[in-house]
């Protein structure tokens, strides 16, 4: 999961997951437009286990963050008044000289290395900050499944727990990306234990799937969800004060901060 190599960037054309659109329309007399993205709703399970009494989670690669963060680590461009030397007769040309835009990979600064050591290449920022911690989640894409179904089906293929679906309960459902795909995703929640366990999980490696399970104890719960320096999702976050305010009582254990 640390080695990432030969990162491309190219144009999609053509996508199972994802569809660009452009709608029109008024609003109060007031033409506009926005781009969206249609795509699957979803599901996401918190899985807590009675026996350690720790959140079971999921710690991923996930490309979008990772080029996020890439760019984000770029170096600006010279403002007019800071240009380097040597660009005043490119000037009077009409034809400013402008820095080469850098790929994954290129630049003059030395190797970074991510937390386990991995040194990533020149320019390329280390694997670290692609990897995130989320609920165990998948796709709504089988229509002859009920999401308590879908949802089943995910804990046993990434966490390796086989968790009847009379056993899920529904917390809520909400919107995600609303201003991107207005998709909507249902959370349930899982109580299992470790006799429940009957595999490994790590996702199906057939869909590409690399998926490491991690488990984060009760006690550090809240001061895991706002640690802004763990890589997270807000389902995390949310859940996390779900469980706070309406399953902790049960334990007698404070998951303060």
């Amino acid at each position: 999961m640390e080695q990432i190599n030969n990162l491309e960037v190219v144009p999609c054309t053509d996508s199972n997951y994802l569809k660009p659109f452009r709608v029109h329309y008024s609003q109060n007399g007031t033409k506009k437009y926005w781009d969206f993205m249609r795509t699957h709703d979803s599901v996401s399970v918190l899985i807590f286990n009675t026996t350690s009494h720790c959140f079971v989670l999921v710690k991923q690669f996930r490309p979008a963050v990772y080029m996020s963060e890439w760019e984000r680590s770029k170096p600006k461009p010279p403002e007019p008044s800071e240009q380097p030397e040597g660009t005043e007769g490119a000037e009077e040309a009409g034809t400013a000289a402008q820095p080469e835009a850098s790929k994954p990979g290129e630049g003059d600064g030395e190797k970074a290395a991510d937390e386990e050591g991995v040194a990533s290449p020149p320019g390329q920022p280390p694997v670290a900050v692609g990897l995130t911690y989320e609920l165990c989640a998948g796709l709504v894409d089988k229509p002859n499944l009920t999401l308590e179904e879908i949802a089943r089906q995910e804990v046993l293929e990434e966490c390796g727990y086989d968790v009847p679906v009379t056993k899920l309960r529904r917390i809520t459902s909400y919107r995600s990306g609303v201003g991107v795909t207005g998709a909507m995703q249902t959370m349930f929640y899982a109580e299992v234990s470790d006799e429940n366990r009957v595999g490994e999980g790590g996702g199906e490696p057939a869909e590409g799937e690399l998926i490491e399970v991690v488990t984060v104890p009760l006690h550090e719960a809240m001061s895991f969800a706002y640690d802004e320096k763990i890589p997270k999702t807000m389902g995390v976050i949310f859940s996390f004060i779900w469980f706070q305010s309406n399953m902790s009582p049960k334990y007698k254990i404070s998951t303060n901060v």
